[in-house]
């Protein structure tokens, strides 16, 4: 059997969470392959709205083994909080959450070093969470780490302390006061290890392989989108980790051949958080009604969102770097009761119309080219069959469908997994 994989095509907050809850029980195993607290998979079932942060999106399965891979950060203390969150859900998660040994640790000094780094760059912040995933991957790839499978070893203070002392001495060097404290974070450290110890740890890449060996249906999820990727990504105003479908493979030490389905994940607008460059952006009360109807905050910072138009050139960019074979739509409902759609299918830079994604998109002056849509007005939030949806939707999906020529297989309706419309037909049609 081979791995499927689901990622967000955008600067994250795409709905990732929905869909890997949504689709959950046609998989085996979900696993989690990169970034860390810094994520916010927020899932809507029952009149319940819960946000996962390191955890799978699959954990609310009682069938479903969840796995964080190696390639994910895991702060000590929100993932204890999150067990703690988890349990009047009653699950068995000794059961069906397991902990990559190879995953690194993110340690109180990390968040400091994250909050100093970003306090000294003044006017140029990167807009960074300030979760310490950053100085993180920073070590991970400097060969300092600590990870996972350290924590269970008899010299893992030494280790802890040592690694401390380097931190310490850098800290001293941004010569920037930030409001944490080192022995409250300590503290909230050192119980949400003895949490983690609590848990199944293992060598996944050997669960995984043998799992594909043995039949096992496996979905990778990924955190956060593709435009953060820390190599094709909005660079220097990305995260720290690859967000693409190839940090599948190094994320959880599955090869390339045995992925099959990419399933990319986009909203039917375009948000991001924090700095960095939004050609789409809107600046108006079109972009206020968006934030507010879409509940535009950030799930792990409780930041409003930056709110505008469908980018069509950065998605069809998305979609070519990760190989994605289908897509899914979401949030079209937010769009509802808007009389004017734009979508932007080119920019112009320096006078000159391009159809791609530039390398130095920050530091041109871009402006983006649209096209017109007519929007509807109607409540489309309880619509099950695409035959009941809107024309100007029909039309929209339709559109975009044809621009990137990958089939769109789901439209989200609204946020909980039963607004959820399937696709039994598709036809790319050339609008071009």
């Amino acid at each position: 059997m081979s791995l499927d994989l689901l990622l967000g095509l955008q600067w994250g907050d795409e709905g990732k969470g929905k869909i890997v809850d949504a689709i959950t029980s046609n998989y085996d195993i979900i696993a989690r392959f990169q970034g860390g607290p810094n994520a916010g998979h927020t899932i809507e079932f029952d009149g319940h709205k819960h946000v996962l942060h390191t955890i799978p999106s699959g954990i609310f399965n009682d069938n479903s083994i969840n796995i964080i891979g190696n390639g994910v950060v895991i702060d000590p203390a929100i993932f204890l909080k999150e067990i703690n969150g988890l349990n009047k859900f009653n699950l068995d998660l000794n059961k069906n959450l397991f902990i990559s040994k190879r995953a690194h640790i993110i340690l109180p000094t990390h968040k400091i070093i994250d909050a100093s780094s970003e306090a000294s760059k003044g006017k140029k912040k990167i807009g960074s969470t300030l979760k310490g995933i950053g100085p993180t991957y920073m070590d991970k790839t400097g060969r300092n780490g600590i990870r996972v499978g350290d924590i269970i070893d008899d010299s893992w203070q030494i280790k802890y302390n040592n690694l401390k002392e380097k931190h310490l001495k850098l800290i001293s060097n941004f010569n920037q006061k930030v409001e944490l404290s080192l022995d409250q974070l300590e503290a909230e450290f050192f119980e949400g290890i003895e949490c983690i110890k609590s848990f199944k740890l293992i060598e996944s890449e050997n669960y995984l392989n043998n799992a594909i060996i043995e039949g096992k249906k496996i979905l990778a999820e990924g955190a956060q989108g593709s435009l953060l990727d820390i190599d094709f990504g909005t660079y220097p105003y990305v995260t720290s980790s690859n967000t693409t479908s190839a940090g599948a493979c190094s994320g959880l030490g599955v090869p390339p051949n045995k992925i099959k389905n990419i399933r990319g994940i986009f909203k039917a607008y375009t948000t991001r958080v924090g700095s960095g460059p939004f050609p789409t952006e809107l600046f108006d009360s079109v972009g206020e009604k968006i934030r507010d109807v879409g509940h535009e905050y950030g799930a792990t910072t409780g930041r409003d969102r930056r709110c505008g138009w469908l980018d069509l050139v950065a998605l069809k960019y998305s979609i070519q770097i990760n190989g994605v074979t289908e897509l899914n739509i979401m949030k079209s409902d937010v769009l509802s009761s808007i009389e004017k759609l734009l979508v932007c299918t080119s920019y112009t830079i320096d006078g000159e119309e391009i159809n791609f994604f530039p390398y130095d998109i920050d530091s041109k002056d871009v402006i983006p080219n649209y096209i017109e849509f007519k929007g509807w007005d109607k409540d489309i939030t309880n619509i099950k069959n695409e035959n009941d949806l809107p024309l100007e939707l029909i039309e929209y999906i339709d559109y975009i469908e044809s621009f990137v020529q990958v089939p769109i297989k789901l439209i989200s309706v609204g946020p909980d997994r039963k607004q959820t419309i399937y696709r039994n037909k598709w036809t790319i049609l050339s609008f071009l």
